[in-house]
């Protein structure tokens, strides 16, 4: 039997202490925004989810989600709200609500936020190969340049492609991030 995860409250939310099931609301859970870049959930705590990485993102008009980049492994995404740009493989492609995204593995790509008001993705990774040294990388891309969504010259390291953006720092949920 797997047993509960306890929840711990911190100053940024709510995270589980341990491995194990758990519910947390969104709103009451540890949130990373970065100036310029947006805000994820962060529902893993210290502890990161051995198979699957998934986060809530919340994107301004004109904010990337990451800047333009590969994994080793897939990525999908859903747009649960608002507009958003997707860049992959060089094209752009507009999306809108409920509009999925699938990358299988080497999938170049990321997406910016569009549109008049914030927008609201799923993302969501597997974890098989995308952690360590051959996790993936950065690479330029024209296109993603124009949205202020690629690294200067290709590279494997965030600190690199992440130079000109302040670090993240853990927050809590700050009122419309979510749609009601």
């Amino acid at each position: 039997m797997v047993p509960e995860a306890q929840l711990e409250s911190t100053e940024h939310g709510l995270i589980p202490k341990e491995d194990g099931w758990f519910v947390v609301n969104a709103r009451e859970g540890r949130w990373r925004p970065g100036e310029g870049r947006g805000a994820y959930s962060a529902f893993e705590g210290e502890l990161e989810f051995p198979q699957l990485g998934i986060h809530l993102v919340t994107l301004g008009p004109g904010e990337p989600m990451a800047m333009y980049h590969w994994e080793a492994d897939q990525e999908d995404f859903l747009v649960l709200a608002g507009e958003a740009l997707l860049i992959v493989e060089g094209e752009e492609r507009p999306l809108r609500r409920w509009d999925f995204v699938h990358c299988p593995a080497g999938t170049k790509h990321t997406i910016v936020g569009a549109g008049d008001a914030r927008c609201l993705v799923l993302a969501v990774g597997a974890r098989d190969r995308s952690t360590g040294p051959d996790w993936g990388g950065y690479t330029v891309d024209a296109a993603a340049q124009r949205h202020g969504a690629s690294a200067e010259e290709d590279t494997t390291e965030p600190t690199q492609a992440y130079a000109r953006f302040p670090d993240r720092e853990p927050s809590r949920y700050r009122e419309g991030w979510l749609p009601e």
